[in-house]
């Protein structure tokens, strides 16, 4: 039998699930440790989706909460921290180990297509959380066992839910005479939705009214943990707490807790015998940066390990692509001026861009400013800090760089699928014209505008501008179009076919030069290429007779194109 490895956590976000089910675990228990020193009373974390935040509160869940059973039998979760670094803390952080109620709730079910369903799913969330501390029910009096009802079977009024934490965590008191600890997981993923779907500001005013009654006037609060993407500026949602401490990406407090260090995967590479992957890793998920501690993307390191090593995939992709809202690079594109697409070039082509960044924005303000649109791509993980400065304004200046390969894949296929689009609305008639009839000029002509209105994504290699110029000429009517067919003695770039074989055919070959004064010499080259491998013979072979050659060299944003017959 082969050595027995622990099965890697995939979407396991219950930290009781995960340690008696023996999954893998990367060690973050003195989380708990931090919180107990900083003693914060209400602590919003901000880090992007899929960085663990689900699971570090159930963590804390498990680790704080004085629990019983029905019967009033105490739960004791001791026992799942046996040989995790927390219990080397010391007796002065382990005598809080279930010493607390806790309200435990995420508001990601909130992300539904109208206000009322949304507040529906979220009602649900909160009925669960009765249901589950349901033991302090026979001690109420009348007048609250009503109101507990009500919550609890999902039959309360909106004023009830805003203030339904609250009066659990007095419920809980009335129980225990202890103070609450209160987790609220995904906090702005109902903003968000409410956002795109249009309902942005009777989301706020839930909201708001919801955390001011959970987090600011409530008595028996004894600490709260948040987490969330995005930081909401206090004048929408945490209005007037002055007790909030937000702890962001730029923070250097708690900045390993979230995501992987490099020590830690190296750890799991070994453990899981894909060490000579370990570079791969490095290059596609590495990058981040939190305070002062260099992160990996959890999610996707445990997704590739658990591929190369179950032999299900030895190639690295973008498991964060379809995981997180990606839909802002989508508007990044959209929204792009001349100069923004320069510098979505430059950052795709591994160049830094130096940006104002300040963190009080709303859901409502993203797409106001491009300014606001890259300080939102920032905090949720589109960016890697590399250095600050204070200008004279004191204004707060980052530059930023692509972290990773895997992000730079994601600004690549987003703009692909917008190229795309564009084509597909895009008149081509005049290149299409211009191509059959031999105008070099026009084709020439036609390619420019297209270049000039689109942002390179693939490092203006030979095989972006391949890629540009097949499918322009893709959905040219009674033509097909054919990339990298055997041919002769070579590969030829592009064969474009007539259906009918009466008619000109044509082989296209690219060429990048490296200077404007060069497009020439390097179109001509192109030509001789296609006549010295004789990239024409499979379709004379194929039956057609009139073949017509293009070269078509590329230099930036320019180009040069020559015929011959």
């Amino acid at each position: 039998m082969g050595f027995y490895r622990k099965p890697l956590p995939v979407g396991v976000d219950d930290f009781e699930k995960l340690v008696t089910r023996g999954y893998y675990f990367v060690d973050k228990t003195n989380f708990m440790k931090d919180l107990l020193e900083m003693k914060g009373d209400v602590n919003l974390f901000t880090r992007p989706r899929r960085f663990g935040k689900t699971l570090s509160m159930s963590m804390l869940q498990y680790f704080f909460e004085d629990m019983h059973k029905e019967d009033g039998t105490k739960i004791d979760n001791s026992s799942l921290f046996e040989g995790l670094n927390i219990m080397q803390a010391g007796e002065q952080y382990l005598s809080h180990m279930g010493q607390y109620p806790v309200i435990n709730m995420t508001l990601k079910a909130g992300k539904r297509p109208t206000f009322e369903s949304a507040c529906i799913q979220i009602g649900w969330q909160i009925a669960m959380e009765y249901q589950r501390h349901n033991y302090v029910f026979e001690m109420l009096s009348d007048d609250d066992k009503r109101m507990f009802a009500r919550i609890r079977g999902r039959n309360a009024s909106l004023d009830d839910y805003c203030s339904s934490l609250q009066f659990l965590a007095k419920c809980l008191y009335q129980y225990y005479g202890k103070k609450s600890i209160i987790l609220i997981d995904e906090y702005d993923v109902p903003l968000e939705n409410a956002y795109l779907r249009g309902f942005y500001q009777q989301m706020v005013d839930f909201i708001c009214s919801f955390f001011e009654a959970a987090l600011k006037t409530n008595s028996c609060l004894e600490f709260a943990v948040v987490t969330g993407c995005l930081r909401i500026s206090k004048e929408s949602i945490f209005t007037g707490m002055n007790n909030l401490e937000i702890i962001s990406i730029l923070d250097k407090r708690y900045d390993e807790y979230f995501g992987f260090t490099d020590e830690e995967v190296e750890t799991l590479c070994n453990y899981y015998e894909v060490q000579d992957q370990y570079e791969t890793v490095k290059s596609w998920y590495n990058g981040y940066l939190f305070g002062e501690s260099n992160v990996y993307n959890p999610w996707s390191v445990i997704l590739y390990v658990k591929d190369v090593s179950t032999g299900n995939s030895s190639f690295p992709k973008s498991y964060w692509a379809n995981t997180s809202s990606n839909s802002i690079v989508r508007k990044l594109i959209e929204k792009a001026d001349d100069s923004v697409k320069g510098e979505i070039e430059h950052l795709i082509d591994g160049g830094v861009i130096e940006k104002p960044i300040h963190e009080d924005i709303t859901y409502g303000e993203i797409y106001n400013t491009m300014d606001n649109m890259w300080n939102f791509m920032f905090f949720t993980g589109y960016f890697r800090k590399v250095s600050e400065r204070m200008d004279a304004n004191d204004v707060r200046w980052l530059t930023m760089r692509l972290p990773n390969r895997e992000v730079r894949y994601i600004f690549r296929e987003k703009i692909m699928t917008w190229f795309q689009e564009k084509i597909q609305e895009k008149d081509l008639t005049r290149l299409y014209t211009a191509f059959v009839n031999k105008d070099t000029d026009g084709v020439e002509e036609e390619l420019n505008k297209v270049m000039f209105e689109t942002i390179s994504a693939m490092d203006e290699s030979e095989s972006y501008y391949h890629g540009l110029v097949a499918g322009l000429l893709s959905p040219m009517k009674g033509y097909r179009t054919k990339s990298n067919r055997e041919g002769g003695k070579g590969r030829s770039d592009l064969f474009v076919k007539p259906v009918s074989r009466r008619k000109e055919a044509f082989v296209v070959e690219f060429k990048v030069a490296k200077k404007v004064k060069d497009l020439e010499k390097m179109a001509d080259e192109a030509l001789r290429q296609i006549a010295e491998k004789q990239y024409a013979a499979e379709l004379n072979d194929d039956g057609y007779d009139i073949i017509g050659n293009y070269g078509i060299a590329f230099c930036g944003k320019d180009c040069l194109v020559k015929y011959q017959a």
